[in-house]
């Protein structure tokens, strides 16, 4: 069953002594929300060991930090330069995982900024319980944010904390197994023992290995507590390129998502946001709103079905062109 998380403090201050974590950073053409959340982990209540940055094309790195001082004044920063052709959005988080010999260790992407100085805190406190062996963050929008980015932020991150299992699949469906490497934590010995990120794969990793972690016995929590500033401004187009590889990570892995619909998720996303849009007094909001969701839409249908569509078509709508380059595509 569900299971809410109240507020708790650590009962033993030799967690800090006993057990690690590691921070696992993505880069890619980093700007000052990357520079913000460097910093911020380094003023954690709980101590980052290190932090591991897994630059894709270091011209753009060098571009950014390479005529400043920035970098130098922290001693726990190890940086790993790759290609375009290496990233993969599984197999770089896996590499970042193997660079790591921490107890734990956290998922970032290089947009999430912490919103305090609890955040690693929070995060790590189901898992140092064992309450769970997986936990996420609730994304805020930030101060540009469209009223309807704040509303789904807001629809898939909630106030309410909560820790799931995989008896709670036939009440939530497929946000049993929603967990966002924006900002997640894992145990590192039963992310192990599940297999860990897929090698390959064009998006979900999280998704993917949460499943595992569920199937396993195992829990994930949500924290609420645990808060980082991370939203987008995709137009339709954007929309659709994110929303087909959405539907191709889960067209190939069936053994994940056969049989569990998301998209009743969001038709009563789409309803409840019309009703706040039009509360809020944004109600000429409301048809761009419904076309975003439908370029939405065709893009995760498009995805379902790449296998049918020529690949000049894949290369054309997909947002991650270099994964398809590679030969060992299901």
């Amino acid at each position: 069953m569900i299971e809410c998380i109240g507020s708790m403090e650590l009962e033993n201050e030799s967690v800090y002594e006993m057990k690690t974590v590691d921070v696992i950073v993505p880069v890619y053409k980093p700007d000052e929300k990357c520079k913000k959340l460097i910093e911020r982990l380094h003023r954690q209540s709980y101590p980052v060991q290190r932090i591991i940055l897994i630059n894709t094309e270091k011209s753009y790195f060098d571009e950014f930090f390479g005529n400043s001082d920035f970098l130098k004044q922290y001693d726990n920063l190890l940086i790993r330069h790759i290609t375009a052709e290496e990233f993969d959005h599984g197999g770089t988080r896996r590499m970042g995982v193997e660079l790591s010999d921490a107890d734990y260790f956290i998922c970032m992407t290089d947009d999430a900024v912490p919103v305090d100085d609890k955040l690693v805190e929070a995060l790590l406190r189901p898992l140092l319980e064992g309450r769970a062996a997986a936990a996420y963050a609730r994304q805020l929008p930030g101060k540009d944010a469209t009223p309807a980015e704040r509303y789904t932020r807001y629809f898939n991150y909630p106030p309410e904390a909560v820790i799931k299992s995989a008896e709670d699949i036939p009440v939530l469906g497929i946000k049993t197994f929603f967990c966002s490497n924006v900002c997640a934590a894992y145990d590192r010995r039963v992310y192990e023992r599940v297999g860990g990120f897929e090698k390959h794969m064009i998006f979900n990793e999280d998704m993917v290995n949460a499943r595992h972690l569920l199937d396993a016995g195992e829990k994930i929590a949500y924290v609420s507590e645990a808060r980082v500033i991370h939203s987008h401004h995709y137009g339709n187009w954007q929309q659709l390129q994110r929303n087909f590889d959405l539907g191709v990570s889960q067209a190939q892995f069936p053994e994940v998502f056969g049989g569990i619909s998301s998209s009743s998720e969001g038709v009563k996303m789409i309803k409840n946001m019309t009703g706040y849009l039009f509360r809020k007094g944004n109600a000429l909001q409301i048809p761009g709103m419904i076309v975003n969701n439908g370029f939405k839409f065709a893009g995760y249908q498009l995805g379902k079905h790449y296998k049918r569509l020529p690949m000049w078509v894949v290369r054309k709508v997909t947002m991650n062109p270099k994964y398809w380059e590679k030969g060992d595509i299901l």
